[in-house]
């Protein structure tokens, strides 16, 4: 068995709430790496901040792993991403897992981790299993070793967790062809489907399509993805993404949106989301090392800086721009926007009372 059929993909959302989540990394962790690290793991953070998710509504999230952390050793890792879906169950949320990643830097190593550098948005997140790797399995030079080495990262998270109720759904690859590797991602993305469909986990399967780059490398994933997912940071055009992506006659996902300096809000974009039934989950929650509440534009700042030295040595003082492009709370639970809070909660129909701290 490899796709779902449509009617199996129609049956199994039927039978779920509106997903309305967001992309989660604790403020602690810089990356997915260091959100599941042995020596980084920190499940105080993740507890006090998924209470917070779950307290505006939030019934999902979007998580990140990446391939080296199975090379740390894998029973270790899967006990901590057992706890970590503990945590989650706890307050009925249920996850989706990302297992590739295109975006961003693209020199993953384990250990410790980069330092933030002082306003750069996502200064230190890194490509899974990044472009050195991706461009050999292209080119057809990858070392055995090392492409073993990935298939049994991709077949052995999909088979210690394929019945496991408390995962939604799994993210085979995020944005392939990102970071300007556009084709050379296609051979990898090929790879993991087959493995990923030779496992066939009881949950569904998804790569998206808006985000994606490379007319093969999105027609791949409409061709196999069991739900269809996309991503849109364009607040206008959502309505349009959703029609156009209707015709695949299957569930749709919105696994990223929300920057508001772009005019991707929380008050244009939910309730279209909801009037079409899509699920959402915008990008971030608290705002911490990796300081994706500064825009996009800070990016090209990054060498500069790094070469200048400008790393945030203590991140309990994290710098905050006026306008943030995503996130929602402060790391003491404070929302950048109280508005905005109460009305991600209207709009969900969230009808608990808790104190929201006021800002300052």
């Amino acid at each position: 068995m490899a796709q779902w059929t449509s009617e199996e993909a129609t049956d199994w959302y039927s039978q779920q709430p509106w997903l309305v989540g967001c992309n989660f990394l604790p403020s602690s962790a810089i990356n997915q790496l260091e959100m599941f690290q042995a020596e980084t793991y920190d499940p105080e953070t993740i507890t006090r901040e998924l209470l917070w998710a779950r307290e505006l509504g939030f019934n999902s999230l979007r998580v990140y792993l990446h391939d080296l952390l199975w090379d740390e050793g894998v029973e270790e890792f899967c006990q901590r991403l057992d706890h970590f879906l503990n945590i989650c169950s706890g307050y009925s949320i249920r996850p989706i897992l990302v297992l590739f990643d295109d975006c961003h830097r693209p020199d993953p190593i384990r250990g410790r981790q980069p330092l933030p550098i002082v306003g750069v948005h996502n200064s230190g997140w890194k490509q899974s299993p990044g472009r050195e790797l991706v461009t050999a399995v292209s080119d057809g030079r990858v070392r055995d070793t090392d492409l073993n080495r990935l298939e049994l990262f991709v077949k052995g998270v999909l088979g210690n967790f394929s019945g496991d109720d408390r995962v939604l759904m799994w993210d085979i690859y995020n944005e392939p062809g990102q970071s300007g590797m556009k084709q050379k991602s296609l051979e990898l993305l090929h790879l993991t489907w087959e493995w990923a469909h030779e496992i066939r986990p009881s949950q569904p399967l998804t790569a998206c399509l808006d985000g994606a780059v490379g007319e093969e490398v999105i027609a791949l994933n409409a061709q196999l993805s069991d739900i269809i997912s996309f991503h849109s940071y364009e607040g206008d055009r959502i309505e349009e993404i959703i029609l156009s992506h209707m015709s695949y006659d299957r569930p749709l996902f919105c696994t990223e949106y929300m920057a508001r300096e772009l005019g991707s809000t929380f008050q244009k974009s939910l309730p279209i989301f909801k009037k079409y039934n899509v699920s959402c989950y915008n990008w971030g929650l608290v705002a911490g090392k990796s300081q994706t509440h500064f825009g996009w534009s800070t990016i090209a700042s990054l060498e500069t800086f790094r070469e200048e030295g400008q790393f945030l040595g203590s991140t309990d003082l994290i710098p905050e721009p006026e306008t943030w492009f995503h996130d929602i709370f402060r790391r003491d639970g404070s929302p950048f926007d109280l508005a905005e809070v109460k009305f991600i909660r209207d709009v969900i129909g969230v009808d608990t009372i808790f104190d929201l701290k006021e800002q300052d």
